[in-house]
């Protein structure tokens, strides 16, 4: 990877070291997830076998799978899968349980009741990539806090031809309904509802550019009222190293994702030239052992180490980034910890390779990135629910109350709702 001096880069060069990959932001994306959108608004399941067949070289017979198929599918998982499944499962499932929300009940004052409350979002649809890297742990991450918040409808799309080990997943964690469609077009069928796939409240899942695109574009579409979990598209992950890091570690976690895709984006920050031509050694020597050494190169040629003066700089350069994954292997990890403003994710320490956030460790792995994570949250049990308030109030409670609402309102100028509160004083 490319190697920068920090502080001796003026403010514009700066801020190009912390630049994503320029994969990301073509202007030719949007205007062709736009027409996927509206074919699919127009022709329902007819354009989703077509883009099938066009962007995945696939015709299935019916976009849902039967459940023989699915029985058939999960038939063909080895144990070995099935058994790392279920460690991983049990992981995510208990972490995801600790989150359940306590409704919060306050008397404000006497005789005024004000609660927050929780409730499932009642349709959810969730998207597991596929293709050349078949993302069996997303499904996880996913349907279980789904299933956990009590979402009641759960519907799962993944490219054709969906993956076996995908299928069993989606069947451990309680998915009934699975569709093959995958891409823009899933999203938008997840959005506006076809023959075959139901509308959803809500979509959550990340994906590649195309997705990422598709999930902005169809939240903001006034003909749907469908929200979207965060922008979480092309993976990053920045690593915090000193010194006395390990190189070969560094670089395995470095190519960990850069093999997600060409657009993916790897950087590390640390203080020592030393180690950072040690880490460029390494990610040659690593790169030639990868079946997807292509696509991991592409992303390096993007990605870049940045030399700072000191781990306190480190942080700071990690927090204009922004990163998806930020990994911190440094001699006192929780130390760096507590200067980390914005990170999806975050793993300390030698021995915690991000690999594990993205399996089985229990923490989800769908996380914001394009440096989003510096105000928008990893995703979490809250996310399937909706938060709303509640309130109630005694005669007594409105009289207490009553005046410093009229003058509010009289103040802005809304004589209604000054009148909705004297009309009942009133009466007392």
């Amino acid at each position: 990877m490319q190697i920068l001096q920090w502080t001796k880069l003026d403010a514009k060069a700066q801020q190009q070291a912390l630049a994503r990959s320029p994969l990301i932001g073509d202007d030719s994306v949007e205007q062709t997830v736009r027409d996927i959108i509206n074919a699919v608004v127009k022709n329902g399941d007819q354009a989703l076998t077509l883009f099938n067949q066009k962007f995945d070289g696939v015709e299935v017979d019916t976009l849902g799978l039967t459940e023989q198929q699915v029985n058939a599918a999960c038939a063909r998982v080895s144990d070995e899968v099935k058994q790392a499944i279920a460690v991983a499962s049990e992981n995510i499932e208990r972490f995801h349980q600790a989150q359940t929300f306590s409704p919060i009940d306050v008397e404000t004052q006497p005789g005024i009741r004000c609660e927050l409350r929780s409730e499932a979002i009642e349709n959810v649809g969730l998207y597991i990539p596929g293709g050349s890297a078949p993302l069996i742990s997303t499904v996880m991450m996913l349907a279980l806090p789904a299933k956990i918040a009590g979402c009641q409808q759960r519907v799962l799309v993944s490219p054709p031809p969906i993956n076996d080990a995908i299928v069993y997943a989606a069947k451990v964690c309680g998915i009934t309904e699975i569709y093959q469609v995958g891409g823009a077009q899933a999203i938008a069928a997840l959005a506006f509802g076809t023959e075959s796939i139901p509308q959803v409240d809500k979509i959550f899942g990340p994906g590649n550019r195309f997705v990422t695109e598709a999930k902005r574009l169809v939240s903001q579409d006034g003909r749907c009222s469908v929200s979207i979990d965060m922008p979480a598209g092309p993976s990053e992950v920045l690593v915090i190293a000193d010194k006395d890091a390990e190189p070969a570690f560094v670089a395995a976690d470095l190519l960990s994702q850069a093999e997600h895709g060409p657009d993916s984006q790897v950087m590390l920050v640390t203080e020592s030239m030393a180690l950072a031509e040690k880490v460029n050694m390494a990610l040659e020597s690593q790169l030639k052992t990868l079946s997807r050494s292509d696509i991991a190169a592409q992303a390096l040629s993007c990605s870049r180490s940045i030399i700072v003066n000191d781990i306190e700089q480190a942080a700071l350069v990690s927090n204009l980034y922004g990163p998806e994954h930020l990994i911190i292997q440094t001699n006192n990890p929780r130390a760096v910890l507590k200067q980390v403003r914005g990170a999806g994710s975050v793993f300390l320490g030698a021995y915690t390779p991000e690999s594990v956030g993205d399996y089985a460790s229990g923490t989800n792995h769908v996380l914001p990135t394009y440096g989003y994570s510096r105000s928008v949250s990893s995703l979490s049990l809250a996310d399937f629910s909706r938060r709303f308030t509640v309130q109630e109030l005694s005669a007594q409670g409105l009289q207490s109350l009553g005046e410093t609402v009229m003058v509010l309102a009289e103040n802005e100028l809304l004589d209604a709702h000054k009148q909705a509160v004297a009309i009942r004083l009133n009466s007392l």
